[in-house]
Order: structure tokens, then sequence, then C-alpha cells
């Protein structure tokens, strides 16, 4: 299949899967239609899916095979990222399967794993497939124990491969992961095991490891000797809407300060890799996540706040309290800010600053190297009031791309320097957009290619971390309010101000 998408200048081949079926198991949830569906359908636009490729939902509907074909079909066309063509819809409507049944039906399982057979010989799949847990966690081990008494996920006994894709949340705390972990390396192996944080499919998280290890510039000078500080930002401008059921047993620090953002820690602290793949990727962030330390004085440098009413964007909103389903009373955090330590040779003193909100004044994913001062300024200190540290800022998104911060002289007949930015942009340096994270994730799963997702050494490395501030703030106090379109509440700038420093804005 042709790529139309492809920059013709591009000499290298893309990589394209083999024959394999794509399971989706909550099919019919908000997940599988805002992102995975759209995601198949972009990845075919852009001729990166394989003649044997078959859609299978699996979810307790009464539909067919057509209920389901324009259900998807309406979700592609609303969610895809590329160009609308009948043409690549009708390739993929002709290998779209529905599969009714609850998690606890053996017989659906049972019709399950037939239906896998029959497509090897009917679409040519080779037995192959990848099953999506677009599901509750709750629900995880019920399904698991089906695909296991099928024998679905034994590649000996299918004579194929089986994967499967588990969404985070990876549990809610270091012991539910441990158990979580051990239930899917129970029916899974390892290596088959692929649990998707979607941040790290971001093109800008993949062009951080680009930036450092591609360029010379930038190495000798990604260290403690240099680097004054680390601030890592993941801000959000809505609230948590009708997620209540969700937030209410989750907050910010397990919501996004466990994952996204210790990820991006990790990528940001690492040593360079061996060589680009999986295993040598994971052991660097590993290293990094082992080494990190909480302060000794975990209560003035962790900080939870709550979002009140306030205006946003020339809008009144409510209160986290108002919210829809939300429990009298709540002591769920909506922000998170917390210092970590890398205990390295690398990063000894150096500090990082991660923070995550919602009702912030606007959505921003972005890492924020704050460079130490030049130890020498020959200038008189009139000329240099207004400027800053040098910076490096990795902007995940809204608007992707690069910014470099540095002193320059203002035009004029005095000697007057002031900060000025440099600033690379994704959307205007390459023809092609970048692909969303689901686009390519997914197409990293159905390779085999696990260098972008998380293993369990990660994940429960990441709770040792999270846990001890849960236990801080589960044993007393309630979270700071702090109004909507405010960047957060008091404490978190009381806890900079407390180091001598302050949150660069977005």
């Amino acid at each position: 299949m042709s790529n139309p998408l492809r920059d013709p200048r591009d000499r290298r081949l893309p990589k394209v899967p083999g024959p394999c079926a794509l399971v989706v198991f909550g099919v019919t949830g908000d997940l599988a239609r805002k992102k995975l569906i759209p995601a198949v359908y972009d990845l075919a636009n852009r001729g990166l899916l394989p003649p044997g490729f078959v859609l299978l939902g699996f979810a307790r509907r009464d539909w067919g095979d057509g209920d389901f074909e324009q259900i998807a079909k309406e979700a592609a066309k609303k969610g895809a990222r590329t160009g609308w063509r009948e043409e690549v819809w009708q390739r993929i409507a002709e290998a779209t399967k529905f599969l009714p049944g609850s998690f606890d039906d053996d017989d659906a399982f049972d019709q399950l794993a037939a239906m896998l057979k029959d497509l090897d010989a009917s679409h040519g799949t080779g037995g192959n497939a990848a099953f999506y847990l677009s599901i509750p966690p709750n629900a995880f081990p019920t399904v698991l124990k089906q695909m296991e008494r099928t024998g679905m996920a034994d590649n000996v006994q299918t004579n194929s491969w089986r994967r499967v894709v588990v969404e985070k949340p990876f549990g809610h705390d270091l012991a539910s992961a441990i158990e979580l972990n051990g239930l899917v390396d129970d029916v899974f192996t390892a290596d088959d095991v692929f649990r998707i944080d979607h941040y790290l499919g971001k093109e800008t998280v993949q062009n951080l490891l680009a930036l450092r290890f591609a360029n010379e510039l930038f190495e000798p000078i990604w260290n403690s000797h240099h680097i004054d500080s680390v601030q890592i930002t993941m801000a959000e401008d809505v609230g948590i809407g009708t997620r209540a059921g969700f937030y209410e047993g989750t907050g910010a620090a397990r919501d996004v300060l466990q994952n996204h953002l210790l990820q991006l820690l990790a990528l940001t602290a690492m040593d360079e890799p061996v060589q680009f793949d999986a295993a040598a990727l994971r052991a660097e962030k590993i290293k990094v996540l082992d080494a990190v330390r909480l302060p000794k004085d975990l209560a003035s440098y962790a900080v939870r706040g709550q979002y009140d009413q306030g205006w946003l964007a020339g809008e009144r909103v409510n209160g986290y309290q108002a919210e829809e389903n939300v429990a009298a009373g709540s002591t769920t955090e909506t922000f998170a800010a917390v210092r970590l330590d890398v205990d390295t040779r690398r990063w000894a003193g150096v500090p990082f600053y991660l923070r995550t909100g919602k009702r912030l004044p606007r959505r921003v994913t972005e890492i924020g190297i704050v460079f130490k001062k030049a130890p020498h300024l020959p200038f008189s200190k009139s000329d240099t009031e207004e400027l800053g540290a040098n910076q490096l800022v990795v902007r995940v998104q809204p608007d992707e791309g690069v910014t470099l911060r540095f002193g320059s002289k203002v035009p004029g007949t005095t000697m007057e320097v002031r900060d000025v930015a440099m600033d690379f942009l994704y959307g205007e340096a390459f023809t092609e957009n970048s692909p969303e994270a689901y686009e390519r994730l997914l197409l990293d799963v159905l390779l085999g290619d696990a260098a972008l997702f998380p293993r369990n050494e990660e994940v429960e490395a990441s709770w040792r971390i999270i846990d001890p501030i849960e236990e801080l703030w589960a044993s007393g106090g309630e979270p700071e309010l702090y109004r909507a379109g405010e960047w957060g509440p008091k404490g978190a700038d009381e806890m900079l101000a407390r180091d001598g420093r302050t949150w660069r804005r977005p």
C-alpha cells in the first residue's frame, strides 16, 4: 500500500507490521472511540497497516459487524488526524469485526478464541493478535483469566505472537502494582506486555532523546556543573468534568506524577544508552528512578492543592467541591507539586521540581532546564536588570517545539542585556504533522517494539517514590485551595522560594 502522506525526500522505508488482529476490549468506551479507532484509520491512511489486518471489537452490546463498522466509521471521521479517504476506510471496514459478550461469559471468550483461528484463514492474520485492555483495572483479573483459560495468550500453543496492552493506572500504590504486574505476568511473557503511557508516544518527548544524544552541543553542559534546576510542568485548564468517579479515588499525584511526569524526569536525567533499543533505554531509566530521593523535610516539599471557584478564559467556573459526584468535604488533590533529587554524580545538588494541576491558566506540558547564571558579568548592574538565567524548554504540548532563552544586547547606544527566545516549532520545520501518541504507540505494539513502554521495574520504582507522598497527605490535613485560573496554591510558590527559586511561567 502506498503512503500518500510520506515526505518524498525521505528515502527510508517505513516499518509496517506483519499480518495481525487488534482486539479491543471495551471498544465502546471513550478511549476507543476518541483515540484508538482514529489511530487505526490514520495508520491505514499512511500505509502503515498490513493487508492482513483485522480490527475486532469486544463489548457488552447487542451489535453485529455492520453496527460496529458504522459506529467505528463515525469515530474515525470525527477523530482522524489525516484527511478522510473513503477508499481507505472501506479497506478497514472489510476487516472490522465485533463480538458481543461480558467479561465473565465463558462462551463469548470461547467464540473469541475460535474467531482468532478463523481470521487466519479468512483474512490471513497469521494467528497474530494484540489485545488492548481498554477497560477499568478491576476488570483485568477476569479478562486475563479468561484469556489464560482459552489459551489465547499462549504464543507456543497458538504458534503466533500474542501481546497485551495495559492502560494506566498501573495500580494505585506499590502493593497493588506488584499484584497487577504478577497477574499480567502469569498470563503473558514479560516481552509481550505493553504498558501504555501515552506521553511517551508524543513526538516532542522522543525528540528530547534526539536533542540530547544526537547533538554534541548539549551533553557537556547536561549536568550539575551548569544546570541549576529542572522544572517539569503538566498544566490543564479544564476541571474534572464527568470523571469524578475515577478522580476521587486517584488525585493528581497518582493520575499524573506517578507516570507521566516521572517518565519525563527519567528521560531528562538518564545517561546515554549504549544503543537505541527497549532494553538499553529501560536500563538507563531504571537507574534514574532508583536514584530519586525525597527531601528529608517532605512536608515542606510536597504541596497539594484543590481548585476553588474562579474565572478562567472569561468564564466563571465551579470549584472542585461543587463538581458533579464529588464527595462532600473531599480532600482529593487537583494540584500536586514536589521536589525530587537524583542521587547521582551527574545530578548531585540539582533539584527537580514537578507540578501538575487542573483549572490552571492554560494547557501546557513542558520540561524547563534552568541553567546557572554566569559566575561573573563585566556589565554594570543596571545593564543586566532584566537578564535572567539561560533556559532550554522542551514544549511537549500544545505548541510542540523547543525554546532557548539567552541574553542579548538591546539595540541602542547603551549596553543593556535582556532575555530573548529562539524557537523551534515542529509545525514549521517539517512537512508532515506529528502523529498522535496513540498512533505511534499502536504501531509499536504491532511491530513488537517496546522502547516506549514502561516495564514492571519502572512502574514499581515510580510507586516507591509516590507512596510516601500519599502516606504523608493521608495522615491528615487538607489540600490548600487555589482559585481557578491561578498557577496553583501559594504553597507551591513558597516551596521554591524556600530554595531561592521561582517557577517559570509557561
